[in-house]
């Protein structure tokens, strides 16, 4: 498997521990996963980054592959239960449609800045794991040489 990941994800125990595991063994210190599982988890932890740690003043096309990514694999592909893929799709919608800081002229335009609290990052990660139990093999994937976050 790639980077000696290993074959088979363990899906025994909750949501935090399928999402800890994969992290742990499919996600690298720095640089992509080659596994689908493991690049659905970073990506979802890079988005969640950005908007908490910097409140998208870094965003860019990279971001938005991401999203694309994400979209692909949990909504395009029917990998999930259509209720859980609407509730994606509109969560990547929200990160998707952000008002920059930089452009907000009045208060009642706040919620439309990035989003910033767990519970939408949360529910993405909910949807990896969901995916990872319907996927437990890990599925190898090439590097998106133009993916620079």
């Amino acid at each position: 498997m790639p980077g000696g990941a290993p074959a088979r994800i363990p899906c025994e125990g909750d949501d935090d521990a399928v999402a800890a595991w994969i992290w742990r063994h499919l996600v690298p210190r720095s640089g992509q996963s080659l596994t689908v599982q493991g690049e659905l988890l970073r990506a979802v932890e890079k988005l969640r980054h950005e908007a908490q740690g910097n409140g998208n003043i870094n965003w860019n096309e990279h971001f938005e592959k991401l999203i694309d990514f994400l979209h692909t694999h949990l909504v395009r592909r029917g990998a999930l239960p259509s209720g859980m893929a609407l509730a994606v799709l509109a969560d990547l919608a929200r990160l998707r449609n952000f008002l920059p800081v930089e452009a907000l002229e009045h208060d009642d335009q706040a919620d439309g800045l990035p989003y910033v609290d767990d519970d939408l990052y949360d529910r993405l990660t909910a949807a990896v794991v969901a995916f990872a139990r319907m996927h437990t093999l890990v599925i190898p994937r090439g590097a998106d040489p133009e993916l620079l976050v």
